[in-house]
């Protein structure tokens, strides 16, 4: 019979591991930030908001496990910073979790959208998150193993109704994931990228103009495929834990929907035969 002590330690399933997680000081970042911990990690989290940073950090740990670095995900400089103190503080880098994203304005007629929104949603969405990987691989190659996640969304898989910038965007970190997969997988390096259903949190609060969290899980609810439950950032976080673990050893190229299965159902043909029934 094993010890308490021992089942601790056989549950932690990252535990040795040095991740990254840029944008990780709210919402989903933090929740796995929070997590990574749980399970062993030694977390540099990457993010704008220094506040929440330091914070986060001060209530989860010492230097010696969980540090903060100021990052805009669309600066190299900001991102190649980032990835060496990594390296320096904690030896190495194991896990690079791209997560920071951004919704961008509310949506108009794409004839009257303008550039800049666009420009900026990708800057953030898509060239950050290429930034992440291209530093990590650096440091990836020469060790020939390392974990990349993406986070897309289950936009990549069904069209909402988002924005169009947000929509493409997520797209792009789809067929980034997968081709990133191809090239660094001859080093022994994933790359997988997670598309998850609405998470009720800042950005979803911005993109859709649903201010209320009570407001915004009853519509999440509603809309939802799986009934009975609510898709919450740990839940996400869940998911990249699976991805950055041993558990996921073979799975490289994946775009993982944490949807219930709501890109598997037409939802405007079930709303026609509701309502016409």
């Amino acid at each position: 019979m094993m010890s308490s002590e021992t089942l601790v330690l056989v549950a932690k399933r990252l535990e040795g591991e040095v991740a990254l997680i840029t944008g990780g000081a709210s919402g989903i970042g933090e929740s796995t930030t929070r997590l990574f911990v749980k399970h062993g990690a030694k977390i540099l989290v990457a993010d704008i908001q220094d506040e929440l940073g330091h914070s986060l950090c001060k209530e989860l740990g010492t230097p010696e496990t969980i540090s903060y670095i100021h990052c805009d995900v669309t600066s190299e400089s900001d991102i190649e910073k980032a990835v060496n103190m990594a390296v320096s503080k904690y030896g190495k880098l194991d896990i690079m979790f791209n997560n920071a994203g951004i919704g961008g304005e509310p949506d108009e007629k794409v004839i009257a959208s303008g550039i800049d929104n666009f420009k900026k949603v990708f800057d953030v969405n898509v060239f950050g998150a290429f930034l992440g990987a291209k530093h990590a691989a650096r440091v990836m190659i020469p060790a020939k193993k390392g974990c990349i996640l993406f986070m897309s969304s289950i936009v990549s898989k069904i069209c909402m109704g988002l924005p169009h910038a947000y929509t493409t965007s997520k797209h792009a970190v789809v067929g980034m994931t997968q081709s990133l997969a191809v090239e660094l997988g001859e080093y022994g390096i994933r790359v997988n990228c997670i598309s998850p259903y609405a998470v009720i949190t800042s950005m979803f609060h911005k993109t859709t103009g649903i201010l209320d969290k009570k407001k915004g899980e009853e519509v999440a609810k509603a809309a939802a495929v799986l009934k009975g439950t609510l898709l919450e950032a740990n839940d996400v976080a869940n998911a990249a834990l699976f991805l950055a673990s041993a558990d996921a050893k073979y799975l490289n190229g994946v775009n993982l929907p944490v949807d219930g299965g709501y890109c598997l159902s037409n939802q405007t043909l079930k709303d026609y035969f509701i309502t016409s029934c």
